[in-house]
């Protein structure tokens, strides 16, 4: 299976099915956007802290696997100049029908979270990269190739799925019990075709629970260094939230020298 076109098509059918990370934001989000008033999330429910961005004006800032009409163009609207970057053709439009719609000044590229060679080195100023590499079976060079094309000085933003959460029974997950039978790193590509449909859905994105040294060793490895942390969870909607943080937010930079 080819993992990318089949996460590339799913993902085209979450929009026609109105997933949330694919209903545009609203003109009166972007024009509050344009006086200062903004907040956007890399996990679920918590906004990401305002010290976290870098000066919007004029700042060159690349949206990694974020297309659908939400983080991108209210960065645009705060002044910065966005390439919006996403696998699914449909996510990018519910970004280019915002920039259409409130005049905004955004560019959208399709293509693969580990293959940015479209890019030089050192173009963008700011990465921000949401909860999407789970959709990805390798994140190693994800790492490599924000980092290749962030300029030396720059910040990226990152979220990403704590991998316990991938690890429960499903079955007694939606009884509010949580059992582990997975073992971590999880992959959907070990679980039957039967038993993905029952739980997920057959035409559902394929996940993968990357460890936590995927994660942030990953991005060390990379050549990052982690300036801050923080956790997160579904906002008090879902029965794990009782029990645990889910979702870790980073804000790695990238060294000078």
């Amino acid at each position: 299976m080819n993992v990318y076109e089949f996460n590339q098509a799913a993902w085209n059918r979450q929009v026609d099915e109105g997933d949330r990370w694919t209903r545009p934001v609203s003109s009166e989000q972007i024009a509050r956007a344009g006086t200062g008033d903004w907040e956007i999330v890399l996990t679920p429910s918590r906004p990401v802290p305002r010290d976290w961005f870098p000066a919007l004006d004029d700042c060159e800032v690349l949206c990694l696997a974020s297309g659908g009409g939400q983080q991108g163009p209210i960065l645009a609207a705060a002044g910065a100049r966005v390439t919006v970057f996403d696998a699914s053709s449909r996510q990018l439009d519910q970004d280019r029908l915002v920039a259409d719609r409130d005049a905004l000044a955004l560019t959208t590229v399709a293509g693969d979270m580990a293959d940015l060679s479209i890019f030089d080195d050192h173009h963008f100023d700011f990465i921000f990269h949401p909860c999407s590499n789970c959709f990805a079976q390798d994140i190693a060079p994800v790492w490599r190739e924000a980092f290749r094309v962030l300029k030396p000085g720059g910040t990226m933003v990152s979220g990403f799925i704590n991998p316990v959460q991938a690890l429960f029974d499903p079955d007694l997950e939606k009884q509010g019990t949580f059992q582990l039978k997975f073992s971590s790193p999880h992959s959907d590509l070990n679980i039957s075709d039967t038993d993905r449909k029952r739980w997920f859905g057959a035409e559902s994105p394929l996940e993968f629970a990357h460890s936590l040294s995927d994660q942030l060793g990953g991005q060390l490895a990379a050549g990052f260094l982690i300036s801050g942390f923080y956790e997160d969870d579904w906002g008090g909607g879902e029965p794990i939230d009782a029990f645990m943080k889910t979702f870790v937010a980073v804000r790695s930079l990238k060294p000078v020298t």
